[in-house]
């Protein structure tokens, strides 16, 4: 089967910077992207859990595109301009998709 090369992006972002991370995207161009709860993990402030909670103030959310790989930089800037001044994650790996045309 063919496949083709693509980006595939993650964004680990405080849950209540979503609406401002997603609308950056969309205003660069970004057509898709995935949200995804962050139910804990472990980092340089140690280990945390998002159980117990009652609102989405201290949760995070991963926020995952899937780019062609010449729309990367686009996205990456709009994405930094949100995750710098606040808790966040960016990682990019290469990938490859069934269907182009999508992406």
């Amino acid at each position: 089967m063919q496949t083709h090369k693509a980006k595939r992006v993650e964004i680990i972002i405080e849950a209540v910077m979503e609406t401002r991370l997603t609308n950056a995207l969309k205003k660069a161009g970004v057509t898709g992207f995935s949200i995804l709860p962050v139910l804990g993990g472990s980092g340089s402030s140690g280990q945390w859990s998002g159980e117990g909670q009652v609102s989405r103030a201290g949760g995070l959310v991963n926020v995952v595109c899937v780019i062609r790989p010449e729309r990367v930089d686009g996205l990456l800037e709009a994405a930094f301009a949100v995750v710098e001044k606040h808790i966040g994650i960016v990682s990019v790996v290469d990938c490859e998709v069934l269907r182009a045309e999508r992406f």
